[in-house]
């Protein structure tokens, strides 16, 4: 296998320009309007914060907003108890972290919701506004760990199905063009993209047998259009645009606004120096690659690459 590290450490440089991550989300509940407004007042430099009155307009909130990093409740509130409404986030965002605020000895309530999982830390009100910071911080910190976890599994898995799924094709294909498509699925669905299309060359030029998913079920391939496409042929290297609106190169070029493009990833399928395919992944939304990623994406374009060969040559 090629040696990636020159090409993968000149892709993560392209990486740092990329906007920074926007806060994290904090949810604060209180059926006390001024606790409220000082618990907005207290993190809203450091924090995305939203607000809700109750535990009912809470849980509106998070379906209407998704995963937050941390939430901080009151735990006496009308028609549902703070701890109540913890526990009933817990399946949908198991990653959040979580803050309940009380000024009673609920020490049943607390211990209950602390030993299932559901709470993080209790505060006593009322609380001291540099304690409370502390344990915010802490917990957002938690949050980022408890996510990258998350995240380093997801990608475990995703290699474990992307080689499970090589491995099946090469096996079990009855043709070369046949195996295209459960490429094209397999890398589509591990780097969760929204479209990834598998496209054979001859002589290092793009030749009509192609494979695509898509998760829309429906596709435009402008492959033979696309700059990224063409250099990536040109070079044999990986080229990537993670954000399309703020690439110089791209912003400009009416296919990706067409087909609702933010982020496209393009990877030569190169085997014993000859490149046999190139591979397109395409995200409706801009994408953050990692390193990591970078990496495994490579290192399954070259298994890839020797799957194809192996078929080919049956």
């Amino acid at each position: 296998m090629d040696n990636p590290i020159p090409e993968i450490d000149k892709i993560c440089r392209q990486l740092m320009t990329i906007e920074k991550p926007k806060k994290l989300k904090l949810l604060v509940v209180d059926d006390e309007p001024d606790n409220l407004d000082l618990l907005y007042r207290t993190f809203r430099r450091d924090f995305n914060v939203l607000k809700a009155d109750s535990g009912v307009n809470a849980l509106e909130v998070l379906a209407t907003e998704g995963e937050v990093a941390v939430i901080i409740s009151d735990q006496r509130m009308p028609e549902m108890k703070g701890t109540e409404f913890l526990s009933k986030t817990v399946p949908q965002f198991p990653d959040t972290v979580r803050i309940i605020l009380t000024g009673f000895t609920d020490i049943e309530d607390l211990v209950e919701a602390i030993n299932a999982g559901q709470v993080y830390r209790y505060i006593t009100k009322p609380w001291d506004p540099t304690e409370l910071k502390a344990v915010v911080q802490r917990a957002a910190e938690t949050y980022d760990l408890l996510k990258q976890r998350t995240e380093e599994l997801r990608r475990a898995n995703a290699q474990m199905a992307l080689l499970t799924s090589l491995v099946n094709v090469t096996q079990l294909s009855t043709s070369f063009e046949s195996t295209l498509d459960p490429i094209s699925r397999a890398f589509g669905e591990s780097f969760n993209a929204d479209v990834c299309i598998l496209q054979m060359l001859d002589a290092n030029v793009l030749a009509p047998i192609q494979g695509v998913y898509s998760n829309s079920g429906t596709t435009e391939n402008w492959l033979s259009q696309d700059p990224l496409a063409m250099q990536a042929i040109q070079t044999g290297q990986i080229q990537v645009s993670v954000n399309v609106a703020n690439d110089e190169k791209l912003v400009a070029v009416s296919h990706y606004s067409e087909n609702g493009i933010k982020a496209h990833l393009i990877v030569p399928i190169t085997y014993r120096s000859q490149m046999l395919a190139v591979l397109s992944l395409q995200w409706k939304q801009p994408y953050a690659l990692r390193e990591d990623e970078l990496k495994l994406i490579h290192n399954s374009a070259h298994l890839a690459a020797i799957a194809l060969a192996a078929i080919r040559c049956c």
